[in-house]
């Protein structure tokens, strides 16, 4: 199993859509996808909505390029656009300082399972969203659809009766 399975940020997009309007792409000259980030979801503990960004993504040939950048201004402006208040990430602090991240408001916040501290970051859309934060973060996005497992195995049976 791939190492970004067994993060905690994985644990809170597992099984849930990202937020509507807030997974955004970017191609290259040919069509193909170069870059993409997403937003979900989360309550920076207790009744306290908020977002989770990530995973922020760049093909290596467009690396060093402001792809980056591109995407993470382009996600900031579209999430404080459609109303949200707060975005957290797990990263790098020093790339994400740029976009207005920091861990000033995440010292009373903690993931489900192992993380960095030093790289829970956090963004306020809406001046003082993060204040007093203090709590779990947890999913509170719209769940996958996840067909019945009854269903499954009827479409598994007939798949396999047409190929006999």
């Amino acid at each position: 199993m791939p190492a970004r399975f067994e993060k905690s940020s994985e644990r809170l997009r597992e099984g849930r859509l990202p937020a509507d309007g807030l997974a955004l792409c970017a191609h290259g000259p040919d069509g193909r996808l170069v870059g993409t980030v997403r937003l979900w979801h989360v309550a920076a503990g207790p009744a306290r909505p908020a977002l989770l960004l990530g995973p922020l993504a760049v093909h290596p040939w467009f690396r060093s390029s402001g792809l980056g950048g591109d995407l993470m201004r382009a996600a900031l402006g579209a999430a404080a656009e459609l109303g949200h208040a707060a975005v957290l990430l797990v990263g790098d602090a020093s790339y994400y300082a740029r976009f207005g991240f920091s861990s000033a408001h995440t010292g009373q916040l903690w993931m489900p399972g192992a993380y960095e501290r030093d790289r829970l970051l956090g963004l306020d859309l809406v001046p003082g969203a993060l204040a007093g934060a203090r709590g779990l973060i947890s999913p509170t996005g719209a769940k996958v659809a996840m067909p019945a497992l009854a269903d499954l195995v009827v479409a598994e049976t007939r798949a396999l009766k047409r190929s006999a």
